[in-house]
């Protein structure tokens, strides 16, 4: 199997790595932040806006990966402030309202994400064959 780069269409790191990679099935992210593909990639101004961007943006990765959220088995949040969890919470109930079907979730409180976000986050998925 040979491994494949993924990109978020419109969004790109500033540093020389894809969006994600995938190996058969299996796709990691690198850091996923709420630049908005719409505005150039820049990042959205306000916390919440980047929240909703940011789960946005894990949509249109899965979808260029070739899946769906359905197919997401881990996400890794950071956040610069504890209070931005409900934002988390909000997008996350709405991208997963299923409670006996979300995929596992961990969320650290951190002042070192990159320059310009609020928070950022990582997949792992399990792509359809």
């Amino acid at each position: 199997m040979k491994r494949q780069s993924v990109e978020i269409p419109g969004v790109h790191h500033t540093n020389p790595i894809p969006s994600a990679s995938k190996i058969g099935p299996f796709l990691a992210s690198g850091s996923i932040f709420g630049k908005d593909p719409e505005k150039g990639g820049a990042f959205a101004e306000t916390a919440e806006e980047q929240c909703a961007v940011m789960f946005a943006n894990i949509r249109r990765l899965m979808e260029a990966a070739g899946g769906s959220t359905d197919n997401v088995l881990k996400l890794e949040v950071w956040v610069k402030d504890p209070s931005y969890r409900a934002l988390v919470n909000k997008q996350w109930l709405a991208m997963f309202p299923d409670e006996h079907a979300r995929p596992a979730r961990h969320t650290f409180v951190t002042a070192d994400v990159s320059p310009g976000a609020l928070m950022q986050c990582a997949v792992l998925a399990i792509l359809p064959a």
